[in-house]
């Protein structure tokens, strides 16, 4: 028997079964004075069920997973939802409205949880989300992208030790999977130790909206709600691979300073020792060629031909078979990841 779902409350409000309610919850107000707001939408099933959170800009300039959380909450399936969706478009809304990836004071929001009220501004709004949102909540994807002129080829990264999360890992659909260690005061760390199951979805790069990277994380927010009976299930179930799991990643560094050309793309399959790029002078008198040091899939890379000596330019992931994870991701990339009719008369941003 399906059980009725109760009023959900947060911030002292209670949003009831069968509505949504987008709430504007106080953070700091900024120098000027003008008063700044953390936006939630609480959608609330009819009927018992999980509850979910789903966030992005938690790196204020890390915007895809803003768009993602739009076309979300236009689905019409959600008329079918059984328990409870929130989303938190923007929760770094200081470094969004400044196109940065910090807070005003510099500091990194995912290093600050758990937080405190008495903290700094970092300290104090990783404690609202957390006694708001994250306390609240049964699971929680966070959308992110590659830092400013860096590009991530879309991924999972959680605790995949985690049987339970190591199960939605697989249901988002994504190429690749990574088991990433939990980083000292990430909001992925204090969901863990609340012994709430999270996935980091990895995506784009910074300021840039990526169509596929946002079809991408849309379709496999869908998938997860299905695999935690949130949503029905789709009567035309296609047919997908299963994600690799990656054995470990390393970093292609630059041997030297100069102006880079890019020959390997995101995705791309490569050997040890395959050149992936040349480093050259403006004049071109001085070329070095950069090397992939093993086997493995580009899997983030830089946008910037422009660069330093020791700086990261190729983030390869390796695999048990690089083969059959080539052929994994060539598939992801061919797919043209529909949605639906519904979202389908949205025109793709380009």
């Amino acid at each position: 028997m399906i059980s009725k779902a109760e009023d959900f409350i947060i911030a002292g409000t209670e949003v009831s079964p069968g509505t949504r309610r987008t709430l504007e919850l106080p953070v700091a107000s900024l120098y000027s004075h003008a008063p700044m707001t953390l936006p939630v939408q609480v959608v609330c099933g009819r009927h018992d069920g999980p509850r979910l959170f789903v966030s992005a800009a938690l790196h204020g300039d890390e915007i895809n997973g803003v768009e993602i959380i739009r076309r979300l909450l236009r689905l019409p399936s959600l008329k079918k939802l059984r328990g409870t969706l929130l989303a938190i478009p923007i929760v770094n809304v200081y470094g969004f409205v400044n196109r940065s990836r910090y807070l005003p004071d510099r500091r990194d929001l995912n290093r600050s949880f758990p937080g405190s009220v008495l903290g700094s501004m970092a300290d104090r709004l990783a404690d609202l989300f957390l006694k708001e949102i994250v306390d609240r909540c049964n699971y929680g994807i966070d959308l992110h992208t590659g830092a400013i002129h860096r590009e991530n080829l879309p991924q999972i990264r959680a605790n995949l030790d985690d049987e339970e999360t190591a199960r939605i890992a697989r249901a988002f659909h994504v190429p690749l999977l990574l088991n990433s260690d939990l980083r000292d005061g990430s909001l992925r760390e204090i969901a863990a130790e609340r012994g709430i199951p999270m996935l980091l979805y990895e995506a784009g790069e910074a300021l840039r909206f990526d169509e596929r990277a946002i079809r991408a994380g849309v379709k496999g927010i869908v998938a997860v709600m299905r695999e935690l009976k949130m949503l029905p299930a789709t009567s035309r179930r296609r047919m997908q691979s299963e994600p690799l799991v990656a054995r470990s990643t390393y970093w292609v560094r630059a041997e030297q300073s100069g102006i880079l050309r890019s020959t390997a793309a995101l995705g791309t399959r490569v050997r040890k020792g395959e050149i992936i790029g040349v480093i050259a002078d403006p004049f071109g008198e001085q070329e070095h060629d950069v090397h992939a040091t093993n086997h493995g899939i580009i899997i983030g890379r830089t946008n910037l031909p422009l660069v330093n000596e020791g700086e990261a330019l190729f983030h390869i992931a390796r695999f048990e078979s690089t083969r059959e994870a080539a052929n994994i991701v060539d598939a992801f990339q061919s797919d043209e990841l529909p949605l639906g009719p519904a979202l389908d008369e949205e025109p793709p941003i380009v």
